[in-house]
């Protein structure tokens, strides 16, 4: 469902950006910045930016978003610069979507920054569950939408209304009803989506299960777009995954063995990258995807500590955490292209810290600084890990098939009166098995 050509420069579609900052709300990001931001997506997607404007608001217009004669201005603005596609910074509800597009115009294409981002999601797609992700956060997009096609209908029929207005009755009624079946077409297409969906959660359970089995601890990493997560992954597990230097370059999880020192192996998975505005369709329809967060033992929040809104980026996706309900997993600060920053300009530490097991300044791309991270991942991981010794009765069969899910098994003895467990689990779990936990042996006087 890509809507742009990025075969060349003189193919490519114009675009021209809009933004407004409310004067009591105040945003993540300047509007300048936030502009920026969304141009680089603009390119993303295959358009060359022509053209910007914004407004400051004390409240948002309720019918054109915008002020009235704002719009005017920027209409203006719009045709002196050949632009073909306007694009707002931010999510336009689907009345003002409507009242819009007919300001616009026919001849000119209206985007808003969720639907920027869905399309470059949909380009980036490159398996089949990142393509059914994708899918699904689209039609839910455009669902409450779906009205703003059909009022070609309208115009055709003279522009009569819902009482009435000469020509209108022939063919208000087919508008009406092509509308319905799309909306149910587009309903039964979102249900059969998410039914895959839980399908793909259900396979990746088991794959993290059998991870479990391993014993092997899950680390994930996470972060703004492009902040190089990916480029990390390989220089920590020397692989090959692709990492381009743009926004979203990869969706698709990927896991990876790597090597601790002195505690042997971990697993270290990369994920979708976060951004300020980020749709909550998109959040929803990748929920499988960010279950490998959720499950994480221990996240890698890394940050392009060389940009500009190197703060505001670790605060965007801080609250992403706490929106999937993954904030209270322990988490390393990873301050990473450190070879980009002047020398005589140390690289800030964000506030608070006192969130984080520990920060490190590394450059993934040269390879600096990895010794001193893979040492606090084995650290903290071993502090958020202990061993019990446990007796299990027989009568407890199923407590015991969750300790063997789980992978918290270690060594395994049995005797008349149940099976004698030795466990490695995480400190927090502690409580759970307390009550079946075996003495510890007592130490003889006379010994050293």
């Amino acid at each position: 469902m890509a809507l742009y050509n990025t075969e060349s420069e003189d193919t490519r579609e114009r675009g021209y950006l809009v933004g407004i900052a409310l004067r009591d709300s105040p945003s993540l990001l300047s509007m300048q910045d936030s502009l920026g931001e969304l141009a680089l997506l603009a390119r993303t997607a295959g358009i060359k930016v022509v053209g910007e404007s914004w407004q400051f608001l004390r409240r948002i217009n309720a019918k054109t978003y915008i002020g009235s004669g704002k719009l005017l201005e920027i209409i203006d603005e719009v045709h002196a610069s050949d632009a073909t596609v306007v694009i707002f910074d931010d999510e336009l509800s689907p009345r003002h979507q409507r009242e819009l597009e007919k300001q616009l115009g026919a001849e000119l294409r209206l985007l808003d920054r969720s639907a920027l981002i869905l399309d470059i999601f949909a380009q980036h797609a490159r398996t089949s569950e990142g393509a059914l992700q994708v899918e699904l956060a689209q039609y839910e997009y455009l669902l409450p939408r779906l009205t703003r096609q059909w009022t070609h209908l309208a115009r055709q029929a003279g522009g009569g209304g819902a009482r009435g207005g000469s020509g209108g009755v022939g063919l208000r009624g087919p508008g009406e009803t092509q509308l319905e079946v799309d909306r149910r077409e587009i309903t039964r297409k979102i249900s059969k989506l998410r039914s895959d969906l839980e399908q793909v959660r259900a396979h990746r359970r088991l794959h993290r299960e059998r991870r479990r089995r391993s014993g092997l601890p899950l680390v994930a990493l996470v972060g703004y777009t492009n902040a190089g997560k990916s480029t990390l992954i390989n220089a920590l597990a020397n692989a090959n995954i692709y990492a381009a230097d743009q926004l979203f370059a990869t969706l698709d999880p990927t896991t990876r063995r790597i090597r601790l020192p002195k505690r042997g192996e971990a697993l270290l998975s990369d994920t979708v990258g976060f951004i300020q505005k980020l749709p909550t369709t998109l959040i929803a329809a990748f929920r499988a995807t960010l279950e490998e967060v959720i499950e994480a033992d221990l996240l890698l929040h890394v940050v392009d500590i060389s940009h500009g809104n190197a703060a505001q980026h670790i605060e965007a996706v801080e609250d992403t955490l706490a929106e999937i309900d993954a904030a209270h997993i322990p988490r390393i600060l990873v301050l990473n292209k450190i070879d980009r920053l002047q020398a005589e300009a140390p690289a800030p530490a964000p506030q608070p810290i006192d969130s984080y097991e520990g920060i490190v300044k590394i450059s993934a791309q040269e390879k600096l600084g990895l010794e001193a991270l893979l040492e606090l991942i084995r650290a903290v991981l071993e502090r958020q890990t202990l061993s019990l010794n446990v007796l299990i009765p027989y009568q407890a069969g199923g407590l015991y098939s969750e300790l063997y899910d789980k992978g918290y098994i270690e060594t395994e003895e049995t005797s008349e009166a149940g099976w004698t467990l030795g466990l490695r689990l995480p400190a927090v779990e502690r409580d759970v098995y307390q009550s079946y936990a075996l003495p510890l042996p007592e130490i003889p006087e006379n010994a050293e």
